[in-house]
């Protein structure tokens, strides 16, 4: 055993090693159907001098290197009796191709599938296993997958991308502008450089106009991939459908955990990933922690329940299997609950926006005076993000004081509790909204108010309006929907709930010029006068799941 491999396993509180030696082939060539080929490390367990010829085989497929997180797989998962299959994505760290993100994952997926099964040493039991690009790798084979797939535990992914890059029909560029600057350094910069974050350098990137220059500010040369999301920006284009493989989830055979987090860029469409599979009579497993996309801890949680998902789909092991298919953290309760199914039975409550900045369960009286409250957005100067999510440094729940003092920012709050509040499920938020340009984003945010003022981020959401999306009254007045990022949370008695509403959270989600321009190639500036209304006849409000209260 490696001293790295007693670290992971001590921090992700695995089950003791099987095995105390492993063996590793290095740089096996793996032959693609378009004759590519792809570099891939083989791990093995060594008992009383044999290879372990026989053992089931995770396979691990990645852009990000076969060192690092790879190796830490193969040699963690190989000591607890697996063979372990870390393949480099064409394109990167030696293989061959070019890379063109997600193009290629079914295709090589599937023939590396076909290649394990030629394998002197294949077993006929085969699980996949990885977070982020490594789960869309999971994805795109498990569509009509060979039978000796048997099992996958995608953790922080989705089955389609495009959700990702458009959250709410904004663009998320702050994930977009990181992953970029990964894929162009990661076989350059150095483990520490990656692990701290070269990030600083772009902020001009952030703030480079029009968008389709961006990925040269970061990078130094146009990337094809960033500059199709652009252009391929509208809802329903028919270029995402070759990388969306949730369409069909009837035909999905291995069984499958989904593990995420309550801050993960994927949280929602994971989530509705689950849903669909259930729809379909699937029985897959559910994780949530109370985490970002690079999470450590989260990390750690997903070791431990791949394991036990893998011994119990691979080996027929079912001991460290939990019982309950749904596990949950319940943040500020920070608790863990298992459940039956996602989500839980709960109350829709709604909590509307009042005069005064106020927010209450009680809707604005007919007669009450409430003029709506209006600020002005300039997207030369945007409304910055405080947290959020996305990907890189800085990304998750953060005090929103100094955001909340901005003249660009509304705030509504409610009386401090009498009871603990405990939410569990989607939120939604419906805001009466009006805007001087003929395009704009509705941003909102749920917050956690402390007694001493603390106002820490619970979840949030955004939406952006074209003249064809939530069409304006008379009045010019738009009913607007914003799906925030599902959560599980208590509020404690004597804390307050918040809704903080926007028109933005620059660098997150790339600012709207206002204009009308096209996403990609947008120059011209127009600030907005916009007006947030909250009375009787538009009732602006903010739906919690309710499922319980208590005294603490």
């Amino acid at each position: 055993m490696s001293l790295l491999s007693r670290i992971v396993a001590r921090l992700a509180d695995l089950p003791p090693a099987r095995l105390q030696r492993v063996g590793v082939e290095r740089n096996l060539r793996v032959t693609m159907s378009d004759g590519v080929v792809l570099l891939t490390d083989h791990y093995f367990p060594l008992a009383d001098g044999a290879n372990g010829n026989r053992a089931p085989i995770i396979l691990v497929r990645t852009p990000y290197g076969r060192g690092n997180l790879g190796a830490i797989l193969g040699q963690v998962f190989a000591e607890r009796g697996y063979q372990v299959i870390v393949q480099s994505a064409r394109g990167t760290f030696g293989s061959g191709g070019e890379f063109n993100a997600f193009r290629n994952e079914e295709r090589d997926g599937q023939a590396t599938l076909a290649w394990l099964a030629e394998q002197p040493w294949f077993s006929g039991a085969v699980g996949m296993l990885g977070a982020s690009y490594y789960g869309f790798t999971q994805w795109s084979v498990a569509n009509n997958a060979p039978p000796w797939l048997k099992a996958m535990a995608p953790h922080i992914t989705a089955s389609q991308f495009r959700s990702l890059s458009y959250p709410g029909e904004s663009f998320d560029l702050a994930t977009a502008i990181n992953w970029l600057d990964t894929m162009h350094t990661q076989e350059t910069a150095s483990p520490w450089q990656m692990l701290l974050g070269r990030r600083r350098h772009l902020a001009p990137a952030y703030a480079t106009t029009p968008l389709n220059q961006a990925d040269k500010a970061a990078t130094g040369q146009t990337v094809p991939y960033y500059q199709d999301w652009l252009v391929h920006n509208i809802p329903g284009d028919p270029w995402w459908d070759a990388i969306d493989f949730g369409r069909q989830m009837d035909t999905v055979t291995p069984a499958l955990h989904l593990i995420a987090g309550w801050h993960d860029i994927f949280l929602p469409y994971q989530l509705a990933d689950y849903q669909a599979l259930r729809q379909v009579g699937k029985q897959p497993h559910l994780t949530i922690g109370p985490w970002i996309h690079t999470s450590i801890a989260g990390l750690g949680v997903a070791l431990r329940e791949s394991l036990a998902w893998f011994d119990a789909h691979l080996r027929d092991e079912r001991s460290h299997l939990r019982a309950a298919p749904v596990r949950i953290f319940v943040m500020g309760a920070n608790q863990w609950r298992d459940l039956l199914d996602w989500p839980p039975t709960a109350t829709p409550a709604r909590w509307y926006l009042q005069p005064a900045r106020g927010l209450a369960p009680d809707a604005p009286a007919p007669a009450t005076d409430s003029t709506p409250d209006t600020y002005t957005y300039d997207p030369q100067r945007p409304t910055p993000a405080v947290g959020g999510i996305f990907l890189g440094p800085g990304s998750g729940p953060q005090d929103n004081r100094p955001l909340e003092a901005r003249p660009d920012v509304l705030v509504y709050t409610g009386a401090p509790l009498t009871q603990g509040l405990e939410i569990i499920g989607p939120v939604h938020a419906e805001v009466y909204f009006q805007s001087s340009a003929p395009s704009a984003d509705v941003f909102v945010r749920l917050c956690d108010v402390a007694p001493g003022g603390r106002s820490w981020t619970v979840c949030d959401g955004i939406r952006r309006l074209t003249p064809d999306v939530f069409p304006p009254d008379a009045d010019g007045v738009r009913r607007v929907t914003v799906d925030l990022w599902p959560t599980a949370y208590r509020f404690a008695r004597g804390h307050r709930v918040r809704l903080l509403v926007a028109s933005g959270a620059h660098p997150v989600y790339a600012r709207n010029p206002g204009s009308g321009e096209a996403l990609g190639t947008a120059t011209t500036f127009v600030a907005a006068e916009q007006r947030v209304y909250h009375d009787a006849v538009r009732p602006s409000s903010v739906t919690l799941p309710v499922v319980g209260t208590s005294n603490g």
